[in-house]
């Protein structure tokens, strides 16, 4: 256990530590935006393996070059989901591979092992277990290295794993605070009890709605349609057509631009799959998802 023993060796630490410590994030930032990159490159060519397989692409795009072909999935982002299982089994194989190594030449069960590589990779770092304290091994050189290579990419996987983990619970309590929201705010549940049915139309309110807002270019009612409409039999088409008039326009305009040919404009929904906000690494690998999912 290698500890400063002076006040200068200590508060050699304290100002190091400061460099050190920012400079380590700073590494497993980096190596999480390389992963989540690879990761999103890798996903998005199964993806479009898996569309031609399918024959679900256009001929015009079957023709064209691999590059043009990633450039038109350019809206299509990785799961979460998928990375965080990936990052998972990627933890496990290095945990299992480590403990491997640790139970033969440490003297620990597997178990044991296994427990060791979870706190040292995390960062726990309890120091019931500790690594390379015996005073000789066989092969010093070589355990020494393959046991800073595992702790060094057994602390990236997990780092990177803890950031993903932290979207999915995000989205989880993003979820259930929604739903608390709709089951315990007292006005939406009076607002669906008024509503009812989102586009039904009352009898007695569609002359009203009619009057008040067509009142100038609507004349008087003809008694056949008055009588119908005071029963609350039947409807008539001109109150149909009065009441939905916005979305009738609606449909209009988009049916002219669709006949005309005119272009679009498709908005990407930069919350698709949960990647959105956060600070830090969060923010680092939200931005490189984007980026992956424009560039490639």
């Amino acid at each position: 256990m290698t500890t400063p023993a002076t006040m200068a060796g200590k508060v050699f630490l304290i100002f190091y530590g400061l460099l050190g410590c920012a400079g380590t994030i700073l590494f497993f930032n980096l190596f999480l935006e390389r992963t989540i990159t690879l990761l999103a490159f890798i996903m998005k060519a199964c993806h479009q393996r898996q569309l031609r397989s399918k024959d679900l692409l256009p001929p015009t795009i079957r023709r064209q070059s691999a590059v043009t072909d990633m450039a038109s999935l350019s809206g299509w982002k990785p799961s979460v989901y998928y990375i965080m299982l990936i990052l998972g089994i990627a933890a496990i194989i290095i945990s299992c591979c480590a403990s491997a190594m640790y139970t033969p030449v440490e003297g620990w069960n597997y178990a044991d092992s296994l427990y060791f590589c979870f706190v040292t990779f995390s960062t726990i770092g309890f120091g019931d277990l500790v690594s390379s304290q015996n005073a000789a091994y066989t092969n010093q050189g070589l355990y020494r290295f393959g046991n800073f290579v595992f702790i060094l990419l057994g602390v990236c996987c997990i780092y990177s794993l803890f950031n993903v983990i932290s979207i999915v619970i995000k989205q989880f309590l993003n979820w259930l605070l929604k739903k608390l929201e709709c089951r315990c705010c007292p006005r939406c549940r009076r607002g669906k009890i008024r509503t009812g049915r989102r586009n039904a139309i009352t009898p007695g309110q569609s002359r009203i709605r009619r009057n008040q807002v067509f009142a100038d270019a609507e004349g008087p009612c003809d008694s056949d349609g008055e009588g119908r409409r005071l029963s609350g039999e039947m409807i008539s088409m001109r109150d149909l057509t009065a009441s939905n008039k916005v979305s009738l326009a609606i449909l209009q305009k988009q049916l002219s631009e669709t006949a005309n040919g005119h272009p679009r404009t498709v908005c990407v929904n930069t919350r698709q799959n949960g990647f959105s906000g956060g600070v830090g690494a969060l923010a680092i690998m939200n931005n490189r998802l984007a980026e992956t999912s424009e560039s490639r």
